[in-house]
């Protein structure tokens, strides 16, 4: 009798190294829209979707947390690819050729990564205690 599982197993490698190939090309591309919000030939409407889309790319909260089922990886693996194509339909082939190149550099993108995470943890953090002001404002109002 043949084993269903021998194929998996034998399969399973390669689907993994694709997994993380394409994982390393999103965080490069992450990367490089970072470097094209701050070029000066990014239209301005252009830097405000891709300040949301690299923010939430990065920030450390989902819109939908990963412990619900199936909905919750739904924000990685759609609403992060389909933000990062539309931001790449509306900044110029030229400066994102530029920007990619900058993404290549590995010495800057560390620091990249470190200012960002602090940035969008603050932001959170900032947003937190607003909610937690307003839900105090509003419980002693009642009384």
């Amino acid at each position: 009798m043949r084993d269903p599982y021998k194929d998996y197993s034998k399969h399973k490698p390669r689907f993994i190294e694709q997994l993380k190939h394409r994982a390393h090309l999103l965080k490069r591309e992450v990367i490089a829209l970072y470097y094209a919000y701050r070029d000066p030939r990014t239209p301005w409407y252009a830097r405000i979707f891709v300040a949301l889309v690299v923010g939430y790319a990065l920030s450390p909260i989902d819109l939908i947390p990963d412990f619900i089922p199936v909905l919750g990886y739904l924000d990685d693996l759609v609403l992060v690819p389909l933000g990062i194509s539309i931001a790449l339909k509306l900044i110029p082939p030229e400066v994102m050729i530029n920007s990619r190149q900058k993404a290549d550099n590995p010495i800057h993108n560390q620091a990249i990564g470190q200012v960002f995470a602090f940035i969008i943890i603050f932001i959170w953090v900032l947003l937190a205690v607003i909610a937690i002001l307003a839900l105090w404002k509003a419980i002693n109002a009642n009384h």
